[in-house]
């Protein structure tokens, strides 16, 4: 979770008359999380934040489960995913749960037509190729390459990307996106064993405050429908907020890693976390200095996670015929770990440039029609020397 911060103007107590200075007060709103016992921000509009024109039908967006039950090591070509102009339509669930959903997208166009609200889920942007703007209500907050983007549920944004080349990662999560209790003291403070701390936190920056009236289609995802929305002013009329709830990023390229005498078990990697599932971040870093050490990890099996690796850039000694923008998936229960021969390889070396954003989930993962129409089948066999 980010710490508190504020952004423009603000009154000295909550729940007081802020006065606009033509006259007329401005509207407070409180954004608040788990019935208002948990992390909230109090904005301050220029017009009722309630002012809605009209509302269309809804329409399902939930993901097509085609295996419900995987008991096979999988690989899949994010990268093999269609570039769609449109946000919403770029989104192509691969991997899903009832605690997150996984999905890939090649966006080739700015949000320009409408805006975007996730009332059921966090969601983290994982920028792998592209740069832009996320705007919101809080402000400004610009991306670029290695960003991880987290988008607190509730948050109206749209985004405008600078090419049209733009390829993210997504995880939409079904509970809070946070800091690792392993990383947090007491006061909610990043500790000194922490791979990173707030210095490496970016928020959002420049309030627009867009004074507006018109027609503002805000298309709101709730349980896997999304209701189209016109509200008669523009979502972004802020002129101030303070509070722990907004969006902020985190670059992979700033997390430091951990590293020991041994091969480092893979929870000393770990970013974020949440409900039956956590984050982890590969980076460039120097391998093991035991004398016998061998760098490449050891077989292993997750008797109660799923592993899912996303491999972002780099040679990744453990692995033959790795691309970027590919998933493998390790599933509760089947052991896997180096290729054939990576192990011998791997004896002597003494760093490794490999970037990867690992998820493991402790309930098992269902596989979408749009995942098998990407995978690789044979992978399963790719351990047979």
């Amino acid at each position: 979770m980010p710490h508190y911060f504020k952004l423009g103007q603000i009154p000295s107590k909550r729940h007081v008359q802020f006065s606009k200075p033509g006259g007329g007060l401005y509207s407070e709103q409180l954004i608040s999380t788990e019935g208002f016992a948990d992390a909230y921000s109090l904005t301050y509009h220029i017009y009722p934040p309630t002012m809605v024109s009209s509302i269309e039908d809804s329409y399902s967006v939930a993901p097509e489960v085609a295996v419900e039950h995987n008991t096979r090591n999988r690989s899949f070509q994010g990268f093999k995913v269609s570039p769609e102009s449109d946000w919403l339509k770029s989104r192509v669930d691969v991997m899903v749960n009832n605690d997150i959903h996984i999905a890939v997208a090649a966006p080739t166009a700015s949000m320009q037509s409408y805006f975007f609200k996730n009332s059921s889920a966090d969601e983290l942007l994982f920028i792998h190729k592209g740069s832009g703007v996320l705007r919101t209500m809080f402000g400004k907050l610009p991306f670029a390459f290695g960003d991880h983007v987290i988008i607190p549920r509730g948050v109206t944004y749209q985004l405008d990307f600078d090419s049209n080349e733009n390829r993210i990662l997504i995880v939409e999560s079904f509970s809070p996106i946070r800091f690792p209790k392993k990383y947090v003291n007491r006061y909610g403070q990043l500790l000194e064993h922490s791979p990173f701390c707030e210095r490496d936190i970016r928020t959002p920056q420049d309030l627009e405050a867009i004074d507006q009236k018109g027609d503002f289609r805000v298309l709101i995802k709730k349980d896997q429908r999304i209701y189209p929305y016109h509200y008669a002013t523009h979502p972004f009329d802020v002129v101030g907020w303070d509070g722990f709830h907004y969006p902020f990023a985190f670059n992979i390229r700033d997390f430091e890693p951990i590293t020991g005498r041994i091969h480092q078990p893979p929870p000393v990697h770990q970013t974020f976390e949440g409900n039956n599932y956590v984050l982890c971040a590969f980076v460039p870093r120097l391998y093991d200095y035991h004398p016998d050490s061998i760098p490449a990890p050891y077989f292993h099996s997750n008797v109660d996670s799923d592993e899912v690796l996303y491999y972002v850039e780099g040679e990744f000694m453990s692995r033959k015929n790795v691309s970027q923008g590919q998933f493998t998936l390790h599933p509760i229960g089947i052991p896997h770990g180096p290729h054939p021969g990576a192990i011998e390889k791997s004896i002597g070396a003494k760093e490794t440039k490999e970037m990867a954003v690992m998820i493991d989930t402790f309930k098992p993962l269902m596989l979408t029609k749009q995942a098998l129409e990407i995978e690789d089948a044979e992978y399963y066999k790719s351990w047979v020397e």
